[in-house]
């Protein structure tokens, strides 16, 4: 039985936890669609970083194939000339501005890159996994894949559509090269059957299953129609299968072929993140193909659902795709990273409205989690002059802020770290702030300083530091989720200069209690979740 992600290991003993995001395909800007994937795998990653972890997180551009082709010549411009375009003007500062941590960027035009996807597919040849063939049938161009009877829709004349670009299909007859797919049905459902996890959510895993069981066709691993894409090398007068070059990125990157210590200590990813459109490449083809070339396999390929406005999936194509600068430039970016990973279950489809977004930000970050940290640094400030007071009256309410701050830890921890579900994670942090602001309203601290008594002064000390411990704590779980707001909010509890980076902070020591000193310096800086301006039109 093939390794998964989590078996193989590097020379120094420890393998990096490697996640994925497809590459992307370069034919338009990025919108939300494109930032939802990604942003959940800088969250994730950070996740493992903050354990203490080695990470590697890898994101990047699909450039080669017909789509690209003809995105260009109706541009005026080469396919390579357009590519450059998008990838310095759009992608990366998007990534950018939205805060992501990636550890590289793939582009799958660079020498890197192709001189080792033809080393890859011309051992498969080598060993007779691939052979010369021909072939009919009906070809979407948007996803760049011949399709089953079963994949097209008809439209209101009888003409078959691709069910997921709802655009007409071509029929191509080409000469190409095949491999030999067929043989792996029953070794992918036997790997299936040992690693139930494999293809996740369980909807997605079904979906796999019972397209293989019903047979594999060889896939055709060149095209000769057109010539962007990287030559066969055994035959020039083809271009090597699109989607054989993207997913060869995954290894590539790692060092495939060029640095094997790197590739030894990072590959296979433990996680793909995709979207269900392509989750066929990445749970039956990208397997199959490493079975041939007897290389380890993923630990685990996670398919998010669709971001659907309107009821419409988001995309280019449909006129539904929307710009994440057009958010954040309103609720800011560490709302948008916690927003859609908040408001939509990992794996489902999910819709976004502008009102569900300024409604959540709202009431869970303005109202709860940043009027929290506001009415703290407040009351330390006038109580104390600033330094954080020590806990000496403890009782059963700080006893339960301690217990709720360890479950939120465990249960977060869970959700994010091992199982993707991120809306479950947050909303644990979250559960966690509310019972933060109810034992302030029933503790009264307000009421507790006019309590002049050695016992008043005690109590209303205990109060404050609880309140700032727990934010503390918070701030740790946060972290990979809103970045900024996390680092300010660590600085204002005075936690920079006491207990020293926040990125060095394990989520697992999270709930250790007594972690900030007293005398800690709390400063009340600007508020973290500003009150929101009118939408714009």
């Amino acid at each position: 039985m093939a390794a998964t992600g989590s078996e193989k290991q590097g020379g120094d003993g420890m393998k990096s936890f490697y996640v994925s995001t497809p590459i992307y395909y370069v034919n338009d800007a990025p919108h939300l669609g494109h930032a939802y994937t990604t942003v959940a795998g800088d969250v994730l990653t950070r996740w493992h970083r903050q354990r203490g972890e080695k990470v590697w997180y890898l994101t990047g551009t699909d450039e080669h194939g017909q789509k690209i082709m003809r995105t260009a010549e109706a541009n005026d411009v080469t396919p390579q000339a357009w590519c450059d375009k998008l990838v310095e003007e759009a992608w990366k500062p998007l990534w950018e501005h939205l805060n992501i941590a990636n550890d590289d960027f793939i582009r799958t035009t660079e020498k890197r890159h192709t001189d080792r996807v033809q080393e890859f597919v011309q051992d498969l040849y080598d060993k007779g996994e691939i052979y010369k063939g021909g072939y009919e049938g009906p070809y979407c161009v948007g996803c760049e894949e011949y399709k089953l009877p079963g994949d097209l829709i008809e439209d209101e004349d009888g003409v078959k559509l691709c069910a997921v670009h709802k655009k007409p299909v071509e029929i191509l007859k080409e000469e190409n090269y095949f491999f030999k797919l067929s043989d792996y049905g029953p070794k992918l459902l036997e790997f299936y059957a040992a690693n139930p996890g494999f293809i996740q959510p369980e909807s997605a895993r079904n979906e796999v299953l019972n397209f293989v069981k019903q047979g594999l066709q060889d896939l055709s691993i060149s095209r000769s129609t057109f010539d962007w894409g990287v030559p066969v090398p055994w035959d020039d007068k083809h271009v090597i299968y699109v989607w054989v070059d993207a997913l060869l990125n995954y290894a590539t990157a790692v060092g495939y072929g060029a640095n094997q210590e790197k590739f030894d200590g990072t590959f296979p990813a433990d996680v793909h993140l995709v979207g269900k459109d392509i989750l066929r490449f990445h749970a039956v083809i990208w397997p199959a193909m490493l079975m041939a070339q007897g290389l380890p396999l993923p630990g685990k390929v996670a398919a998010n659902g669709w971001l659907m406005v309107g009821g419409e999936k988001m995309s280019k194509s449909n006129l539904t795709g929307i710009k994440p600068q057009d958010l954040t430039s309103h609720f800011g970016v560490d709302a948008y990273r916690w927003y859609f990973l908040r408001a939509i279950a990992f794996g489902s489809d999910g819709s976004f409205s502008w009102e569900d977004f300024t409604a959540r930000y709202t009431s869970e970050l303005a109202n709860d989690y940043g009027n929290l940290a506001s009415r703290l640094a407040a009351m330390v400030g006038k109580y104390y002059g600033g330094a954080l007071p020590g806990a000496t009256a403890s009782g059963e309410a700080e006893d339960a802020v301690r217990a709720g701050l360890a479950e939120a830890v465990a249960e977060a921890d869970l959700k994010i770290g091992e199982e993707l579900d991120f809306q479950a994670g947050i909303l644990a942090i979250f559960d966690f702030v509310k019972q933060v602001n109810g034992y302030i309203t029933e503790q009264e601290p307000w009421k507790v300083a006019k309590d002049e008594s050695p016992e008043g002064r005690a109590r209303l000390a205990t109060i404050l530091y609880t309140a700032a411990e727990a934010l503390r704590g918070v701030a740790v779980l946060l972290n990979p989720v809103m970045p900024e707001t996390s680092q300010k909010l660590w600085e204002s509890l005075g936690a920079e200069e006491s207990l020293g980076a926040l990125s060095g902070q394990l989520v697992q020591e999270a709930a250790d209690w007594g972690r900030l000193p007293a005398g800690a310096t709390v400063t009340k800086g600007a508020v973290l979740f500003p009150r929101l301006e009118e939408k714009p039109a």
